[in-house]
This record gives C-alpha cells, structure tokens and sequence, in this order.
C-alpha cells in the first residue's frame, strides 16, 4: 500500500498531467487510448486510502484532500463509470473528428467530478466544482450542431448561475468561520448558530439542486444528455449530476434537525420526481427519457436527505451516498445500452439488449433482488411512515411506468441494416458496469444500511418492493393509449415555454424604452410633475 493520501492526489494529479501531456503531439494522436487509464487512481483510492488525508498546502491555503466513507462510495463507482466509458469513448469515437478535442475535455471533467468527493476544505472544493460543472461545456456541446449548440448554451448559462448561487452560500457559510480558507466540516458545524443559516440553505439548495436537476432548474438535463456522444452521456447523467449531491451531503447540517429545511426539501424532491416522469412519458426519444429518468430519480435523492434533515436523522448522509451510488451504476449502464441497442442486429436483440436493459431499467423502480430494491430498503426509514412514505412508494410506481415507455422506445433502435452484435470490447464494458450494478450494492448493503442481507428477502421487503412494480405496470397497460396520444413536452419543457416568451418580453422592453423616451421630453414631464403635485395636495387636503 502506498503512503496515505498520495493515491487521493494522484487521482487529481493524474488526469491532469495527462491533458498536459497533450501538448506533445505524439501524446494527443493517441490520447483516446489512454482515457480508460485516467480514473484508476480514484478506483485505486476509493478501495485503499478510506478514512485518510492529506494537506497540500499549509495555512492559509489549507488544500487538504480526505477520503471517508461516503467519498468512498462515490468515488469508486465514479471511477468505474468513468474507467468503463473511457474505454467505450477508446473505441467509438476512434477516428472522429475533434477526437482529440473531446479526450481533453473528457479529462477536464473526470478530474473535477472525481474531485468533488475527495476534498475536505472549501476553497478546494469550488475549484473541482468549477472545473467539473464547465469543462462538461465541451462534452454537451461537441457534436456542433444546432441542438448541441443550443444545449451547450442552456447548460453554461445555468452552470454559471449555479456558481454564483453557491459561491454566495460559501460566502455567508465562511463569515462565522475562522481562517481564510475553512475546512468543510468546520464552516458546517457553524451554520446553525449563525444568523445567516437560512440564506445561506436557500443558496446551498439552488446551488446544488441546480446541478442536480431539481425543478425547475432541471432543464438543462433533457437538452445536454440526447445530444452528447454515448459515453459522454453516461458519465453526464451518472457521475456529473452527483457533483450536487456531495454538495447537499457535505454543505448542509445534516445532523441537527431541521423540520422546516427538511420538509422544504422532500417536498421539492417529490415534486421533481413526479414530474420527471410525466414528462419523461411524453418523450419518444430513448436517451432523452432516461434524462427525464434522471431528473425523477435526482429528487427522490433531494427528498432522501430532506428527510433524514427533518429529524436529523444521524446516517442520512452515508444512505443518500448508498442511493446515488446505485443510480450512478443503473444509469451509466443504461445509457451505454443506448449505444449497444443500436449497434445491434434485430434477431440478436432480445437475448443481446432487451433482457439485461429490462433488469437494469426495474431496478430504477425497486424490483426486488436488483439494486434499486436494496437503495429504497435502506432509506426507506428517513421517510418515515406518513404521506412523504407513501408518495415516495408512488413515484416508484411512476418510475416503472417511465422506464417501461423507455424499453419500448429502445426497441426502435435496434439495427436493421444487419444481423450482427456490437463490437465484443464494447459488449464486454457494458457488461461490466451494468455487473457491477447489481454486485457493488449488494456488497456493501449490510454495512450501509444496518440491515442484515437476508432482511431484503423476507417476505414483507418483497412485498414492499413488488406492489409498485405491479402498479406501475397495470397502469401502464391502462394508460397505453392514451400516453401514445399525448402532445410531445419538446426537450427541455420549461425553457421551451420561455424561448415563446421571449418575443413578448422583448415588445414590453422595447416599450418602456419608448415610454421612457416620451417622458424625459420636457413638457410631458413637466406636465406629470405638475399632476403629481395636484395628487399630494389633495392627500394633504383632505388628510386633514
């Protein structure tokens, strides 16, 4: 093993140097080849340097890196993500052009999205954020063409606003804290006695949120997942939203009860989910649906740690870290299956795609024995048992029928032009992450959760898991003609409804402009001077 902490700067370090070594051009022919490399120092770390650290720099700086164990969890299934469509990316970009360009940009955001779980001190943090929320800029936006350009647009301009809202947050987190540059622990433990806690929340939560694509901040989410490459997309949907979870685990007081935060928080949380999949049912494009999948299942996530706030509930972080983890691993998988689905002959489809994508889509939903089913068991007593239980049960009901209307979609892409199977490097990857979907929650169940391994086969946890599967599905079988005669919600829903408005706030400005020019004309200013003084001298009047 090595010396403690140098795997957690390797794992920034690494990447880096890698997109520095592109300035050799021999390097940058062959950077695509050497992609899956640049996270196996994260994976290496995540398996070795649990529970250690390492400061950088000395004070006032501070940059200190810290491994526990919910950066444990997240960071070795981002990794594994990142390792696995890295090699993807190795084999299905090859030969395209900007290839290059898309590896430096891939690597950029490897290193902040891996980043944001092992930093312990602020000013580290938002750098890593930063990195990661921006150079994702480049995957969004690389196929260049007008939707792609549109999404990148939509994506930077909410990325941006994102930074300000939580830069302000840390401003108001660090006022009470001592120091130049705080640990993240430290500024925390002093928020609830600080008078500026509520607003610096509020921020904290749109900040995040933002990036977690909670409504209505979500929009960008359905614009940028569809138009980026494959692998891109996997990681953008997997790892990158993540980025916003870490942030409400570490920022927010999670262990001092909070009622009001935290019912704020679960019920923005189901609202999301709920409206995730309304929409995402309106949708006909595959990976588009799984975006909206991704917004739902994001605020199932908001509305875990909203819960475990409401009592403070003293495990809230590490079962949050539990259920993105599982989302992180189904979701990676699934949109790689998009690239595989199409790739894929017609007669090898069921055996080859649908069956493995069917198993992957239900453990969104909880089917029991997959990894859904072990993420809703472990956190299903942050919720309690009243309505935010009940509605929490119901939006997996929803998300069966949302993953349900994406298997029927998917099979559209099935390949007819021939009867083979993709590449078997590329079937072999998948495999792997969607393997590890299923074996990593599992591993780790019993010592997240408290729970023994045989609890989530006992006769009620089936039952729990099963009824909204089943109700999921007879409601899809209900409601199957009436979704396919639903109005399409275009990508990106409510940013499409400001684009019509536009040319109304445009008129309205335009407007006023001219108002404004009328009134600083002399005599209609003098008149309005003169019918303001007529008004205050009737007050004076009759006020009397």
């Amino acid at each position: 093993m090595m010396d403690s902490g140098l795997l957690l700067v390797a794992t920034l370090a690494f990447p880096l140097a890698m997109v520095v070594a592109c300035l050799h051009p021999a390097f940058y022919a062959r950077i695509l080849t050497w992609l899956p490399l640049a996270a196996v120092p994260g994976l290496l770390a995540a398996l070795f340097e649990r529970g250690d650290s390492i400061v950088i720099a000395p004070a006032p700086l501070r940059l200190t890196l810290a491994l526990d164990e919910v950066g444990a969890m997240l960071l070795g299934g981002a990794s594994l993500l990142w390792g696995a469509a890295g090699f993807y990316a190795s084999i299905s970009m090859c030969g395209r052009p900007g290839a290059g360009r898309f590896a430096i940009w891939w690597l950029l955001t490897l290193t902040g999205s891996l980043g944001v779980f092992i930093v312990a001190d602020m000013t580290s943090f938002y750098l890593v954020f930063s990195l990661a929320s921006l150079a994702a800029y480049g995957l969004v936006s690389f196929e260049g063409t007008a939707r792609a350009q549109r999404a990148g647009f939509v994506y930077m301009a909410l990325a941006l606003l994102g930074e300000a809202l939580i830069l302000l947050g840390f401003v108001m987190l660090v006022t009470a804290a001592p120091g130049g540059n705080p640990l993240i622990r430290d500024a925390v433990a002093m928020l609830p006695d600080s008078p500026l806690e509520s607003p610096a929340v509020l921020l904290l939560i749109l900040g995040f949120g933002l990036k977690m694509g909670l409504l209505p901040l979500h929009v960008w989410m359905p614009l940028a997942h569809p138009v980026a490459p494959v692998p891109a997309s996997a990681v953008l949907s997997g790892v990158i939203v993540k980025a916003g979870v870490i942030g409400l685990i570490r920022f927010l007081p999670l262990e001092v009860p909070s009622p009001d935060w935290g019912m704020a928080l679960v019920g923005l949380g189901l609202i999301t989910a709920f409206y995730g999949v309304l929409v995402g049912l309106t949708q006909s494009h595959a990976k588009t649906i799984l975006a909206y999948s991704t917004v739902s299942q994001m605020g199932v996530v908001a509305a875990i740690i909203g819960g475990g706030m409401t009592t403070g509930a003293p495990h809230t972080a590490v079962l949050a870290a539990f259920y993105a983890l599982h989302h992180l691993l189904v979701k990676g998988a699934l949109f790689l299956g998009v690239g595989i689905a199409g790739a894929t002959g017609r007669r090898h489809y069921v055996s080859f795609v649908l069956i493995p994508m069917a198993l992957l889509s239900l453990s969104l939903a909880g089917l029991p024995f997959t990894s859904g089913a072990l993420a809703k068991l472990a956190t299903k007593p942050l919720f309690g048992d009243g309505v935010s239980a009940l509605l929490a049960s119901l939006s997996a009901a929803g998300s069966t029928m949302l993953m349900l209307h994406f298997l029927g979609r998917l099979q559209l892409l099935a390949n007819d032009d021939h009867e083979g199977i993709p590449q078997r490097p590329l079937m072999l990857v998948w495999a792997v992450v969607a393997g590890a979907s299923f074996i990593v929650p599992w591993a780790l169940f019993a010592n997240v959760s408290g729970y023994a391994l045989a609890d989530a086969i006992q006769p009620d946890a089936l039952w729990a898991a099963s009824w909204p599967i089943l109700l999921g599905a007879t409601l899809t079988l209900i409601t199957t003609r009436f979704i396919s005669r639903m109005p399409t919600v275009p990508e990106g829903d409510i940013i499409v409804v400001l684009d019509k408005l536009a040319p109304l706030v445009m008129r309205i400005g335009s407007g006023i402009d001219r108002t404004d020019e009328v009134l600083r004309r002399w005599p209609v200013a003098s008149i309005g001077l003169l019918s303001l003084a007529i008004a205050f001298g009737t007050v004076l009047q009759f006020g009397r």
